[in-house]
């Protein structure tokens, strides 16, 4: 990240801030008189040692309850401001998580086939922190700087300029140093927050993955994954911190230490001669604690403002991602009959290997088709153009004549059911999963679970419908899981059924309650069917076989085993190895 880029992320940072304006303003009021506050403490103290160190009285008595009382001013007056800039940053923080997840819910599956899942909840989660971190401490602090800084140099000045210009030969060093820091640590700390993205991807795909993981006996190369991984962000973390500890703290140390001993060494040789008293001198060292002291917290916390910058460079990056789902109209058409047509259709996932070739098919309103092939033959990518997960290249998708691009999102989704292979169920309730939280009553909930066989096991269960569900459904048998997805897609009542494989990792015998569960829900309904077992869709109107992304064969099933082409060949060798089984 430039420079400049870093001045672009900042700047767009800042934007966030105009809803909180009048917040910002106050915590900001805050921190001024913070710092006048501060200020005045060492003049009192000042003025106390020269005037009233050797006698005693009712003023010298007030300036110490007045100088302790501004200790406890500036701590009363520091705690709201701290807490008001508290509250900016997790507003903050909070709307840009809103605008990164609102944007990740329009993206297309393209954007998620090539960005692992862990590295989106880094950014979401690891990366909008560290900007929280940037706004909360490091911008308060930043700005507080300013202030302190400022104003101190402004009052050293007024007590004394010989003075304040010791100190003033070492401020241009601060800066050659900070600057030094930001060219050198740029690129560690990009690299340092890549790898923890890195870190979240490969324990996401683990978690997901780990009955695999067990089954193949992965453990110890995904253990060596993970550890190459996590080693090489150790090493970079510390050469981060190798970058903070050579200029940050230490080096700005180092420099108080020569202003104290500047300061020391001219009261020792000239202070008597030129009538520097005490209690100035005291003053001055108060006022290089207080000029070094913030530049110290500041530079200090400039790595963790590069991190900020960095991470919020990736939230935005991920807010600016624009390839969303496929744009469809905001017509009124509905889809009353659920006739489907593909055209010469077309479709490439990379834009340079077709998957579909100039496909061309239709179903009728009631009638069910079946997609059969090898894998990678372009079946399920009918699936996904039909559900508009990616836009096609050329042809024509029409439902009930009209382009399937002018039907509005809402329509397609609610009048398109959807019943995956692998059945995706919410951390909820069995209620909530089949509601998905669409205006459904409980009457049509329970109706919908038994028009699909599934109120049997449901009643069974301690909760009935208030049953929970853990993530995905773990507690769930396969079957039983499907068939929740079955009534999840009844109950919301559409015109077409997509089932993608829906009976492909169910045992043979919940397959005959599937089934049954299956033949009423396609009555009436449009139905599109992908299977691999050859079985479940003999009663289909008409078969299409796939191959390479071109229909090569249609018909019933009787007319495909008399044609003795591939599905002949494909279903002989299933025949085969049922018998064998």
């Amino acid at each position: 990240m430039t420079k400049t880029n870093q001045w672009i992320v900042f700047k767009r940072l800042l934007t966030y801030l105009k809803p909180y304006k009048w917040l910002t303003v106050l915590a900001l009021g805050l921190l001024l008189l913070t710092t006048v506050v501060k200020n005045i403490i060492p003049l009192i103290a000042s003025h106390f040692i020269d005037y009233y160190l050797n006698h005693v009285n009712q003023t010298a008595v007030m300036l110490l309850i007045g100088y302790y009382l501004m200790y406890v001013l500036q701590t009363i007056i520091q705690y709201f401001g701290n807490l008001f800039f508290a509250r900016v940053s997790y507003s903050i923080v909070r709307d840009i998580r809103r605008d990164a997840f609102s944007n990740m819910e329009r993206l297309g599956m393209s954007y998620f086939d090539r960005t692992p899942a862990g590295s989106i909840v880094s950014r979401i989660t690891n990366d909008t922190e560290a900007v929280s971190e940037m706004f909360s401490g490091i911008l308060s602090s930043f700005i507080s700087a300013v202030f302190i800084f400022t104003v101190t140099l402004y009052t050293m000045l007024m007590l004394d300029v010989r003075l304040t210009a010791l100190v003033a030969l070492l401020l241009p060093v601060i800066f050659i140093l900070v600057n030094l820091y930001r060219k050198k640590s740029v690129a560690v700390i990009a690299k340092t927050r890549s790898l923890l993205s890195d870190i979240n991807s490969k324990l996401a795909e683990s978690i997901e993955g780990i009955r695999i993981i067990q089954a193949f006996s992965q453990e110890e190369r995904l253990k060596a994954e993970f550890e190459e991984i996590n080693r090489e962000h150790v090493a970079y973390a510390n050469r981060s911190m190798a970058l903070d500890s050579l200029f940050l703290r230490p080096a700005m140390s180092l420099l108080k230490l020569l202003a104290y001993a500047l300061l020391m060494a001219y009261f020792g040789f000239r202070g008597l001669n030129i009538g520097i008293s005490a209690g100035l001198m005291y003053a001055f060292i108060q006022y290089v604690n207080r000029l070094f002291d913030p530049l110290i917290e500041v530079t200090q916390n400039f790595s963790t403002l590069q991190t900020s910058m960095v991470s919020a460079g990736r939230v935005f990056d991920l807010i600016d991602e624009a390839g969303f789902e496929p744009v469809q109209g905001n017509s009124a058409a509905q889809i009353e009959e659920g006739i489907i047509e593909f055209r010469e259709v077309s479709f490439s996932y990379d834009g340079k290997r077709r998957i579909l070739d100039g496909v061309s098919f239709q179903v009728k309103q009631g009638e069910t088709i079946a997609f059969v092939g090898a894998t990678g033959s372009g079946k399920s990518s009918i699936i996904n153009v039909l559900m508009r997960f990616y836009e096609f290249e050329s042809g024509q998708v029409l439902i009930d004549g009209q382009d399937i691009r002018q039907f509005s999102q809402a329509e397609l989704r609610k009048k398109i059911g959807l019943v995956l292979q692998d059945p995706f169920l919410y951390h909820g309730t069995i209620e909530s999963n089949i509601k998905m939280y669409q205006d459904i009553s409980d009457e049509e909930v329970r109706a919908a679970a038994a028009f699909v066989d599934a109120n049997e096991f449901i009643q069974k269960l301690p909760d009935g419908y208030k049953s929970p569900v853990s993530e995905r459904g773990s507690s769930f048998s396969t079957g039983q899981r499907q068939l929740l997805a079955f009534a999840r897609t009844v109950a919301s009542q559409p015109k077409i059924l997509i089932l993608d494989e829906a009976t492909a990792n169910i045992d043979s015998e919940t397959e005959q309650i599937v089934q049954h569960s299956l033949e009423k829900m396609r009555q009436g309904r449009t139905t599109i069917a992908i299977a691999h077992r050859l079985s479940t869709i003999q009663d289909a109107n008409c078969i299409y076989v796939l191959d390479k992304g071109k229909i090569i064969e249609s018909g019933t099933h009787e007319e495909l085993l008399e044609k003795a082409g591939l599905y002949h060949k494909m279903y002989q060798l299933q025949a085969g190895m049922m018998k064998e089984a």
